[in-house]
């Protein structure tokens, strides 16, 4: 094999390496609404059960499904601790009127 077929073979290696590279995950924003994170995790879900994705970009999708799932729980924790003490100061505040 010539020089210049063995340099055009390793230049269209690399190409095709490059072509696989995953994007990287974009950070999930900490700002981002619980509505917001839903829906794109949604999305996510979505396109990984359609399929027709390279391995690279399932796996792409799957740490940003699992970073939206994160904010999403953070949410709910939050929103659930909120009850939880409206609901123990509404117990409290019964109590106490049945002391008078």
């Amino acid at each position: 094999m010539a020089k210049a077929e063995t340099d055009e073979m390793a230049d269209a290696e690399r190409g095709a390496a490059d072509e696989q590279t995953p994007e990287p995950v974009a950070p999930v924003d900490s700002t981002l609404g619980y509505e917001q994170a839903r829906d794109e995790l949604i999305e996510v879900v979505r396109s990984l059960e359609a399929g027709g994705t390279t391995l690279e970009e399932s796996l792409a999708l799957w740490e940003r499904g699992e970073e939206l799932a994160k904010v999403c729980r953070r949410w709910l924790d939050g929103a659930r601790a909120r009850l939880d003490a409206a609901l123990a100061e509404s117990d409290t505040a019964e109590g106490d009127g049945d002391r008078g």
